[in-house]
């Protein structure tokens, strides 16, 4: 997944300092995903990983606030326009409450218009500005929804 991500983010612009790229957790997404109310999934064909999403507690906020951020979701050229981030999303969203979460928070670049059209799709809503404690100066954009 980090291969993915690292294509993925700098092809749309977004491999600079404050973005996700450069985060810890991209070299060891086992670790980063391995509490109790976080997830990662991966899609893969024939062996060989198109893409990923998952979700962990907002860096920055207590427990009991019930935020989560919905983290690193990327997919390869290849996967997109099948369906599968719609799939990924819909499996999230459920994973989230089953974990506890009440909200979901997440950050974007005007730059990937198509993740915005599955956002708000899924019923994330743009919000004025960032919250918790993500490090992504980068991202100029932030949604969230109830869950």
């Amino acid at each position: 997944m980090a291969a993915i991500i690292r294509e993925v983010m700098t092809a749309h612009g977004a491999s600079g300092p404050g973005f996700a790229i450069h985060d810890a957790e991209v070299d060891g997404m086992s670790g980063a995903y391995a509490a109790p109310d976080a997830r990662y999934y991966v899609v893969e064909r024939d062996g060989a990983a198109l893409g990923g999403a998952g979700f962990a507690r907002l860096h920055g906020t207590a427990a009991a606030d019930g935020v989560c951020e919905l983290r690193k979701m990327y997919f390869l050229p290849v996967a997109r326009g099948r369906g599968l981030g719609r799939a990924m999303m819909e499996l999230l969203l459920a994973e989230m409450r089953q974990a506890g979460y009440r909200r979901c928070y997440l950050e974007t670049t005007a730059r990937m218009q198509a993740a915005h059209r599955l956002y708000r799709a899924a019923g994330f809503a743009p919000q004025a500005a960032a919250e918790g404690a993500t490090g992504h100066h980068g991202c100029e954009l932030f949604f969230s929804r109830p869950l």
